[in-house]
């Protein structure tokens, strides 16, 4: 049951893309919208820790949990979600990874391949997230992912099958990772 008035108007169907909600700058409120709009998207846990405090009562233990939603074909969104219960956790990052569903810009911009299928990024992008530095570089066609594997995991879920990269920092740090990577593609669009 859609809150929001943009939830409603796309359950009556009067939005029918999000490209239309991005366009207009409106902000998505609900996972549901999504949902509707991008069914084939699927979501993957990318990490799953435990967070320890100590307090005045003792050990307080929580849960931090990293996913990632793509369709393979331009569309990525990363969420993190806490709680003292890591059911809660990965339903809370499933939530906030539909909300941060963002476009991913594909295209082919090796200069070895030169062809007009969508197949890696259109030129070099490059992003920073906390300690962590990701450069992606197009690839030609037949090439594959050249990357570690959980961020070549990250790079098929947003559509991308040709590519180098490059990670320096704290890579295992699987937080700043996805930012930087997100940041990547947020590049596409500001650039070209």
């Amino acid at each position: 049951m859609p809150q929001t008035i943009l939830g409603k108007k796309v359950a009556a169907g009067e939005i029918t893309s999000i490209e239309e909600i991005l366009s207009k700058g409106l902000r998505i409120q609900e996972a549901g919208i999504v949902k509707k709009l991008l069914p084939d998207l699927k979501t993957e846990v990318i990490d799953v820790g435990i967070i320890q405090k100590m307090t005045p009562n003792g050990q307080s233990t929580r849960f931090k949990s990293l996913v990632a939603a793509g369709n393979q074909n331009g569309w990525l969104g990363i969420g993190m979600g806490k709680s003292k219960q890591m059911r809660i956790a990965i339903e809370k990052a499933n939530n906030a990874a539909y909300l941060n569903v963002s476009p991913v810009k594909l295209g082919c911009g090796s200069w070895e391949c030169r062809c007009s299928e969508k197949h890696s990024v259109p030129f070099k992008v490059k992003g920073k997230g906390g300690s962590v530095t990701i450069e992606i570089l197009p690839g030609p066609r037949g090439l594959g992912l050249v990357a570690g594997g959980k961020i070549r995991n990250l790079l098929k879920m947003a559509g991308l099958k040709d590519a180098w990269t490059t990670a320096k920092g704290s890579t295992p740090t699987m937080g700043s990772t996805s930012k930087a990577l997100m940041e990547c593609f947020r590049q596409t669009f500001s650039q070209g």
